[in-house]
């Protein structure tokens, strides 16, 4: 989508994304190597009663749900950063995700007219429906 397409107020939806026990076990050896990613056996006697993805791959997950769905193709080109970020559930292996996008503002920087400003809260949800991701991003356009 182009900056132009986003409204205030607009909701957008990705997915699904499934997640495989091998991604997870992947991603957390590389970037997350705790134990209750990386070894389903001692997880299984853990607080989480099983092997849970990191919050970072979360994330990621999340990002290229966004990316694939909205921002491939558009004047995108950086972020700031994040207002907040929470993970109120895990997500595991088999899970199916979704990601719900709620278009908080959008405008052109005072500063800079060539630059568009998109505040959103992004989503992520379990085929549950359980949230499992709720964060809020500022994405940053090159208008021209």
């Amino acid at each position: 989508m182009k900056f132009i397409d986003f409204q205030t107020g607009q909701i957008l939806h990705a997915g699904p994304y499934h997640v495989s026990e091998a991604e997870v076990l992947d991603f957390a050896k590389q970037w997350d190597p705790q134990w209750f990613h990386t070894d389903p056996e001692a997880a299984a006697h853990g607080p989480f009663d099983g092997l849970i993805a990191s919050g970072w791959h979360t994330c990621g997950m999340a990002m290229r749900l966004a990316v694939d769905a909205f921002l491939a193709g558009s004047e995108s080109y950086a972020s700031p950063g994040l207002a907040y970020i929470r993970w109120p559930h895990p997500v595991r292996p088999n899970d199916v995700l979704r990601l719900r996008l709620t278009v908080l503002e959008t405008r052109v920087s005072q500063s800079n007219p060539s630059l568009g400003i998109l505040r959103w809260r992004w989503q992520l949800r379990n085929a549950a429906d359980i949230e499992v991701l709720d964060l809020e991003a500022t994405s940053l356009f090159k208008l021209f």
